[in-house]
């Protein structure tokens, strides 16, 4: 194993005296073409080109000697230090930090980031960045090959944000450009960047100190979810909201689609556990009180007025649904889309039992409860309102490769 380990980060300006010192004393320096490029690196030195991160960490642990691995920005935030140590190749690291490239970002337009939501964008976790992006007012997109500006903009079509694209920070070639999502499809993107989504209507501006990355120093309004109130639909009381939540588990990176989302209450509720939110209904007023629900709450949410199921062709793929409204034949037409989780509900057995069948036949796992509740006036304890309704939960099986 190399008798020392030392990362080193690069955000463009002069090496510090640690990390000078670390790699003149390197046998070994791994990085990108323009990390072995530098005039600090020694001749001598043999040098690994950092393609795959766990064939350059056997190259390190095999070594007998110093290696210096040099990596963009702060190393330890989204970089090479969490693979380096991974238990498979035993690695002790030492940490040279530099400014990373989420806070170089900011830097350059001006902003503070502590209330922003920082992800990583590549062929896998895209669409889970891009809900994020659909989510929060202000999120921080480390982006990849594939994965960039032109690539968020396609999958945010018909979510209005702006982008603050930041292009080879560090280097004699970095630019940053201001523009609208729409525009960011059009254009070619030079590798490495980060793109900084700003847009909808998040928590109101605060000039209080943030305490917790990620959110704004904004009170919430109003504390827990379900919260009682008039529903609209027969059955729909505060009770099934709340186990309808609770089956679906929006989380953040979700899409959820809430169907017949009448008051707004579940999407709303929904975007306030942190997953992008599209609310479908018919009726324009309810998507008029779903929109008041969302600013009450200071949340964001797309809001589609249309009827399903021919509402649903256009729309991204979803996470989790909850069907309000539309019964079999929209429940049909969500199960084609293969969503992990879908819930419902029905008033009458035979309803039930028809959109059962019909998660059944589409390969999904159903359970159904009879849920009834009851209000009652706590001065009197009297009887105010009594609701009966069969929840229906789908959840769609994981099909796990065989281990024998």
């Amino acid at each position: 194993m190399a008798d020392r380990v030392t990362v080193i980060g690069w955000d463009g300006s002069p090496l510090t005296a640690a990390a000078r010192s670390a790699l003149s004393a390197a046998t070994l320096v791994a990085g990108a073409a323009h990390h072995l490029a530098l005039p600090e690196v020694p001749p001598a030195a043999e040098r690994v080109r950092l393609g795959s991160l766990s064939l350059a960490a056997r190259r390190i642990a095999g070594h007998r000697g110093t290696a210096v691995v040099l990596a963009d920005g702060d190393p330890g935030f989204f970089g090479v230090v969490r693979a380096l140590r991974a238990p498979e190749h035993g690695l002790e690291v030492e940490v040279v930090p530099a400014v990373s490239a989420v806070a170089a970002a900011f830097a350059r337009a001006g902003m503070p980031w502590d209330d922003a939501q920082v992800v990583v964008a590549h062929s896998r976790t895209l669409r889970r960045a891009v809900n994020v992006c659909r989510a929060h007012p202000k999120v921080a997109v480390i982006t990849s090959p594939g994965a960039g500006p032109a690539e968020l903009a396609l999958l945010l079509e018909g979510v209005h944000r702006t982008f603050v694209i930041c292009e080879e920070l560090g280097t004699d070639k970095e630019q940053v450009t201001v523009l609208t999502s729409d525009k960011a499809a059009d254009h070619s993107w030079r590798d490495p960047n980060v793109v900084i989504v700003i847009g909808g209507t998040g928590p109101a501006a605060t000039a209080e100190p943030a305490w917790l990355l990620g959110r704004s120093a904004a009170p919430a309004a109003g504390r827990g979810w379900a919260h009682p109130q008039i529903d609209v639909g027969e059955g729909e009381s505060t009770q099934l909201r709340a186990a309808q939540l609770a089956r679906l588990g929006p989380r953040p990176g979700d899409l959820v689609w809430d169907i017949g989302s009448g008051s707004g209450a579940l999407a709303v509720d929904a975007a306030a556990l942190g997953a992008a939110v599209i609310a479908v209904d018919a009726d324009r007023h309810s998507c008029d009180r779903t929109a008041a629900a969302a600013r009450a709450r200071g949340v964001q949410l797309q809001i589609v007025n249309g009827r399903a199921p021919h509402v649903l062709e256009t729309l991204p793929e979803p996470d989790v649904v909850r069907v309000g409204g539309g019964g079999a034949p929209v429940v049909a037409a969500v199960a084609d889309r293969r969503p992990e989780r879908i819930v419902s509900h029905a008033s009458t057995r035979d309803e039930a039992e028809a959109i059962g069948r019909v998660l059944a036949e589409g390969g999904y796992t159903v359970e159904c409860a009879l849920l009834q509740s009851v209000g009652l006036d706590p001065r009197t304890w009297t009887e105010q309102q009594r609701n009966v309704v069969f929840l229906l939960a789908a959840e769609r099986p994981v099909h796990r490769p065989d281990r024998t």
